[in-house]
């Protein structure tokens, strides 16, 4: 939200009807209420003009820096 929508200037609501999301689909990553999927990354991409695996790695970051962060392992 903070890296790409406000500095854009894009709604979450704008985002989902760009990209085929749903805006529920869209809150809940941002909210960090859902993973990123491949379908999902596929449809940011082709919006944002990056590529699937941009997407993915973030994800992947994000899944790594959680799991340190609760000391799981």
């Amino acid at each position: 939200m903070e890296e790409l929508l406000i500095p854009l200037g894009i709604s979450q609501k704008r985002l989902a009807e760009k990209t085929g999301l749903t805006r529920e689909q869209i809150s809940s990553i941002v909210r960090c209420k859902c993973s990123i999927t491949a379908e999902v990354a596929s449809c940011l991409a082709r919006y944002f003009g990056t590529t699937e695996q941009f997407w993915l790695d973030l994800q992947s970051n994000y899944n790594l820096e959680s799991t340190q962060a609760s000391e799981l392992c």
